[in-house]
Order: C-alpha cells, then sequence, then structure tokens
C-alpha cells in the first residue's frame, strides 16, 4: 500500500512507484493524497496489507513514519514501512531507528525500488509458515 500522509497535495511520485510495483506483479492499494496517519493504518490493517509505503514531500516524513509504525504496532500489526520522497540523507539513519525499513529519496531508480520489494516479498515468503500446514503423514 502506498500512502501520502498530511497535506501535500503531490502525488505524481507515488502514482509512478504504484504503476511501476503493479507492473512488476504487486497488488497495489493507493490510498489518495491528504490522509492521516490513523486512515493509512486502518487500511493497510483492513486491506491486511503486506507492506507500507510513505510518500512524503512536505517535510514531515518524521513525525509521519514515526506516528504510523507506533498506531501499528498498538494494534499489533507487525509489517514493514519504506519512506520514499524528499528526505534529507542525514534523517534516513534517524528514519530507520524510528523502524522504518527503507527509504528511497527522491532520484531513486524504478528498478531499485521494484527490486527492493521483490526481494522483501521473497525474504517473507520464506519466513511465512505456509497458511494451512499439511497434516502429519500417518504410519504404516
Amino acid at each position: 500500500m502506498i500512502g501520502k500522509p498530511g497535506l501535500d497535495g503531490h502525488d505524481r511520485g507515488a502514482k509512478v512507484v504504484a504503476a511501476a510495483l503493479h507492473e512488476a506483479g504487486f497488488d497495489v492499494i493507493y490510498t489518495g493524497r491528504h490522509k492521516t496517519l490513523e486512515e493509512i493504518a486502518s487500511m493497510a490493517i483492513k486491506e491486511r496489507v503486506d507492506a507500507i509505503g510513505l510518500s512524503i514531500l512536505s517535510g514531515i516524513h518524521m513525525e509521519a513514519a514515526g506516528g504510523l509504525i507506533k498506531l501499528l504496532k498498538e494494534r499489533g500489526y507487525d509489517v514493514p514501512v519504506v519512506v520514499g520522497g524528499v528526505i534529507p540523507d542525514r534523517d534516513i539513519p534517524k528514519l530507520k531507528e524510528l523502524g522504518v525499513l527503507e527509504v528511497f529519496p527522491v532520484g531513486s531508480r524504478l528498478e531499485d525500488i521494484v527490486k527492493f520489494f521483490n526481494e522483501l516479498a521473497e525474504r517473507r515468503a520464506k519466513a511465512k509458515p505456509p497458511a494451512y500446514p499439511s497434516a502429519p503423514e500417518a504410519s504404516p
């Protein structure tokens, strides 16, 4: 899922990333602009998303990422959060300390973003037990 928190109305980058991920085979939900962190968290839980990308161009990346991660933890929903947009280099380590898995500043290549999510999907698929474990084999 890709979310646009706050009052930032510039969403072309979010839509381009969503399209690239969709073309790579991912199901992508775009929340639309001007969403609250509460709306993004609720939608993520309702839709049972596997990852959340926040697109932020307005300078609220620290508050938005930290706030969303806090809301998700309070609700017991463990999902990777990724941030993209206008992110100063000095804030990238701080975002990761807050629990952001990866940061894609303006200028990141779509190929790198798609590769990251492909690798994330592979890691998560290997880590998850099967949804319906097979019954133990009967002894003869």
